[in-house]
């Protein structure tokens, strides 16, 4: 049961992270400056909501490694215990993980001026982060830092995919409305840097598993099992984003009611799957690769 809650903790905190993320790309970047504070406005609550859970699961999954560290339950909630994680190397990356966390969520709170761009670089600095815990740490010197490099782009570029795909459908509303412009050139330049996203995923997560169970995968275990999974959900994701581009998009002028809702969900779907692979991901911690 401990271990499984720190599955999920481990989910919602790299989920909240992405959206935080994602949202702030667009407000930050991607859409025009005529709809960056609408956009900026729009998104708010959900990445109020999210930098939220985001604090509270990092701040939990320090109290529950100290019960996976000590004998359970009980210490889950010993400060020290909490003390002896800290003197760790996942404890001290994952003070500042916290530290940062809360920094973010004061920020969708207090909503300064240029708050997309200052939830850029917090979540981006909180993937950093991220690369210095787990399997990310496997190798030492140049290879070990060149992985944890490799690892945080990793996180980086699914975090602008899948973190990204949310606002595409409130994108797909404002194309009905008197900004219907901005929203196609909104989605428009997403999709454009969508496919070096993808790209980015694809060649980050091949060396990822490279580096940590090299060439040989161990299809007899659990872990080897759930990287293949892991694999071929990607590549469905990617199967979807390509049709949605190629398929959907250029037939909208044609039948644009019928090939918008097939747009609409097929973004959903493409979104769950990537769920469920963040879901997996969130698995790889409690499994060992060899």
């Amino acid at each position: 049961m401990l271990a499984f809650t720190w599955v999920a903790l481990r989910f919602i905190h790299f989920t909240t992270l992405m959206l935080v993320f994602g949202c702030a790309l667009y407000g930050a970047w991607l859409a025009p400056v005529s709809v960056r504070r609408l956009m900026m406005r729009r998104f708010l609550r959900l990445q109020q909501h999210a930098a939220a859970w985001s604090f509270i699961s990092a701040t939990l999954m320090l109290a529950i490694q100290g019960g996976l560290m000590g004998s359970g339950w009980r210490d889950v909630a010993s400060t020290d215990v909490w003390g002896a994680v800290l003197q760790t190397q996942f404890g001290g990356v994952w003070l500042w993980q916290i530290i940062l966390a809360l920094v973010t969520l004061v920020v969708t709170i207090m909503v300064p001026r240029n708050m997309p761009r200052l939830l850029l670089m917090l979540t981006i600095a909180q993937f950093i982060l991220l690369a210095g815990v787990g399997h990310a740490t496997l190798h030492s010197g140049i290879v070990g830092a060149f992985q944890q490099v490799n690892h945080a782009l990793h996180l980086v570029c699914a975090a602008a995919w899948f973190g990204g795909l949310l606002p595409v459908l409130y994108c797909m509303r404002m194309a009905h409305s008197r900004w219907r412009e901005q929203a196609i050139s909104t989605m428009m330049r997403f999709s454009r840097f969508g496919h070096l996203f993808v790209i980015g995923v694809l060649l980050t997560g091949i060396m990822n598993a490279l580096f940590i169970v090299g060439f040989s995968i161990p299809w007899h275990m659990a872990y080897g099992q759930l990287l293949l999974l892991k694999g071929a959900l990607v590549m469905l994701m990617v199967a979807i984003a390509l049709a949605n581009r190629y398929v959907l998009v250029p037939r909208m002028r044609q039948d644009n009611r019928s090939m918008t809702l097939y747009f609409i969900w097929m973004t959903k779907l493409e979104w769950g799957i990537g769920a469920v692979v963040l879901a997996i991901v969130s698995l790889f911690a409690t499994l060992e690769p060899f």
